[in-house]
C-alpha cells in the first residue's frame, strides 16, 4: 500500500496535529515517515541573508529531528528532512525526489479573507500533487 509517507510541518502545533494519525497509519501498513520542514526567512535591510538562512535551516533541522526521534521511539521508521524555499514548491519537488507515495498534512481550514491573505500551502500542494493526500482538518481552540 503506502511505503513512504511525507508529513510537511511548518513548526506550528496545529500542523503537528496530524502526527498521531500518521503514526497509526504507518504502523498499520509498515510505512516509513518522512517529516519535512521547509525553511524560509525574510531578510530585512541591513541583515546578513546567509546568516538568517543558516539559522532558519538549523532551527528547522532541530525541529524535524526531534519529532522523528519521537516517532522512532514509538517503533516507526522515521526521518527528518529540511529544504529551503517556497513551501509548496519544495514539498512537491520532494515528493518526486524521495519516492513519496502519500502526503499527510494538517489544514487550518481558513476561509474567506484569511485564505486570500495568508494563502494555503495545503491547497497549492493538493492541486498539483502526483500522489494521494491525507488531509487532517485542525480545529484550533481559539480563532486569532
Amino acid at each position: 500500500m503506502y511505503k513512504r509517507i511525507l508529513v510537511p510541518l511548518d513548526g506550528s502545533p496545529l500542523a503537528a496535529d496530524v502526527l498521531p494519525h500518521v503514526q497509526a497509519l504507518a504502523k498499520s501498513v509498515g510505512a516509513a515517515v518522512v517529516l519535512l520542514r521547509v525553511a524560509f526567512t525574510h531578510v530585512l535591510p541591513g541583515a546578513n541573508p546567509i546568516e538568517r538562512q543558516v539559522t532558519a535551516v538549523q532551527d528547522a533541522e532541530s525541529y524535524v529531528m526531534e519529532r522523528a526521534k519521537t516517532l522512532q521511539e514509538r517503533g516507526i521508521q522515521a526521518e527528518g528532512k529540511v529544504r529551503y524555499g517556497d513551501p509548496a514548491e519544495e514539498i512537491l519537488e520532494h515528493v518526486t525526489q524521495d519516492q513519496i507515495d502519500l502526503i499527510a498534512m494538517a489544514t487550518h481550514g481558513r476561509t474567506g479573507l484569511k485564505r486570500v491573505v495568508l494563502g494555503s500551502v495545503t491547497e497549492q500542494v493538493l492541486r498539483r500533487t502526483p500522489v494521494p493526500m491525507l488531509l487532517w482538518r485542525v480545529h484550533p481552540l481559539e480563532e486569532p
